[in-house]
């Protein structure tokens, strides 16, 4: 018998517009796709494609124009900001391009940070805080401030802080954005050692070879629509619109 995957994400039908003047920009026009547990997936496109707004509306950082996003079967689209707050802190972590690291919080305060949200208690946070920064190979730099970390040492820093309240699904926007390649090579490594002990991985990026390597899926964004996806090198969807207009 066949053991049943479950489905962690879901976005049905869902568009994203902005108001822009007298105009409208169509951000997403109808996207739908599934998130299975303990799944790699890529969201790939290029510049424009949709895919970091994409990414925003799986994480609940934003609400989409129409259509349904469903988090473990439940309609977070309807849900208010509140309750949002409390899924973003305990089931998604973020790995955003940029760090966005605290600048004035030492490494291990930026780990811990998370977790006051949460409401544990300052033991709690520090040993934590210490064993994923260790996890992430950086316990002899707990106590560094970022502008005394390399970029690679940033981004294992926001990896580690992605992981502060054990979420399930881990966000994770362009990761390798911002370094060169051997230290970009690293830190998907550590991906995908989180993606082997269960983490479900969603990865933001316009680098097809990166996506290919690494993701089980890959969704192709274009314009604001799903282009294809692909299993490896095996396309599983092609849009015949777009494939008739020629954007294939």
């Amino acid at each position: 018998m066949v053991e049943k995957r479950r489905e962690i994400i879901r976005l049905r039908d869902v568009e994203k517009f902005y108001h822009m003047g007298e105009g409208v920009v169509k951000a997403l026009n109808g996207i739908q796709f599934k998130v299975y547990e303990g799944e790699f997936v890529a969201i790939m496109g290029p510049s424009g494609s949709g895919k970091s707004t994409a990414m925003n509306l799986v994480g609940s950082l934003d609400m989409p124009t129409r259509g349904k996003i469903f988090l473990e079967g439940e309609d977070i689209s309807l849900l208010p900001e509140s309750d949002l707050a409390q899924i973003r802190g305990k089931k998604i972590g973020f790995i955003f391009q940029s760090f966005n690291l605290i600048p004035n919080l030492t490494a291990k305060e930026n780990v811990m940070l998370p977790m006051m949200f949460q409401g544990e208690g300052l033991e709690e946070r520090e040993e934590r805080a210490e064993e994923l920064l260790a996890l992430v190979e950086l316990e002899d730099r707990m106590d560094h401030y970022p502008n005394q970390l390399s970029g690679g040492q940033m981004q294992r820093v926001a990896i580690a802080r992605s992981l502060a309240n054990d979420p399930e699904v881990i966000l994770a926007d362009e990761p390798t954005g911002n370094l060169d390649t051997k230290t970009g090579e690293r830190v998907m490594d550590f991906l995908e050692k989180l993606n082997k002990k269960g983490k479900t991985i969603i990865m933001v990026t316009h680098d097809a070879e990166l996506a290919q390597k690494h993701a089980d899926v890959v969704y192709w964004l274009l314009d604001g629509e799903l282009d294809k996806v692909t299993k490896g090198k095996k396309k599983i969807y092609q849009n015949k619109k777009n494939k008739i207009k020629g954007k294939e």
